[in-house]
């Protein structure tokens, strides 16, 4: 008797269980050619009906997606405390709302420029959000600049303005550029550029890139609210579904809650 092990396909097809752990099928050990005429029959019936190996790979694609999607919820509830409450990360918006909608951007990312003033009149006109701002300058040494000429900006109280000055700023940005929306702010220039180079703004931004990494962010902009991650510049109608979906959410577990800055 010839000893063959079966595919998982060829077992299956056979009737037999397949235990990935053993390599082998559990069940009556078949010869070479009980083995060759069953993969003749799977053989044949998929040639006859390829439109299975198609729904196949649809089912896998779906399975890999929904299983993509519960890692990233696994991972955004392990490093909520960093998305939402770290106290480095500047807030614009309802600094108490009940709702925090994270955006890892780069200052000259164009999608992140395009979104901005409709994502901030959304936020103006909810009344009861908190915009947690990742700084991610992905895009090269003015992205860092700015980067860090915003969290600078800060210790000044001045985030907010200087914040939407740089994302409106026609043509480039660089250094000289940055420092110059700067003045025009009404920043101390002096102090800012002392502060652009101190250790605790790198490492603000450090923190951002391996928190984006953690969460498998790998461009810009992309938005966490709630449990979800929404990559690229995302529409308005949107948001305003993912933010009532957290505030369901929040309601449930706390009946509670009201949605802050809301009657």
């Amino acid at each position: 008797m010839v000893k063959r092990y079966l595919t998982p396909l060829v077992a299956l097809s056979a009737g037999f269980i397949w235990t990935a752990e053993a390599q082998q099928p559990i069940g009556p050990e078949l010869d070479g050619a009980q083995i060759e005429a069953i993969e003749d029959v799977v053989r044949n019936y998929l040639l006859s009906h390829p439109e299975i190996l198609r729904d196949a790979a649809r089912v896998l694609e779906q399975r890999e997606r929904a299983a993509a999607v519960e890692r990233q919820r696994q991972a955004i509830a392990a490093l909520s405390d960093q998305l939402t409450q770290d106290p480095d990360t500047p807030v614009m918006g309802n600094p108490d709302g009940d709702v925090t909608v994270v955006e890892f951007f780069d200052y000259r990312c164009p999608y992140c420029r395009g979104v901005v003033d409709d994502l901030l009149r959304e936020v103006e006109a909810d009344g009861g959000i908190r915009l947690a701002m990742k700084e991610l300058p992905v895009l090269g040494p003015a992205s860092v600049d700015a980067a860090y000429a915003a969290l600078a900006a800060a210790e000044q109280g001045k985030y907010d303005e200087f914040h939407v000055a740089l994302m409106r700023a026609p043509g480039g940005l660089d250094k000289r550029t940055i420092l110059s929306i700067a003045r025009e702010t009404g920043l101390d220039v002096p102090r800012l550029r002392e502060d652009m180079a101190s250790p605790e703004i790198a490492a603000m931004v450090e923190r951002n890139l391996e928190l984006a990494g953690s969460l498998n962010v790998t461009g810009t902009p992309s938005f966490v609210v709630g449990d979800t991650i929404v990559p690229g510049a995302l529409n308005m109608e949107q948001l305003r579904t993912l933010v009532a979906t957290a505030r369901q959410r929040a309601s449930r577990s706390d009946p509670s809650a009201a949605p802050s800055g809301q009657e």
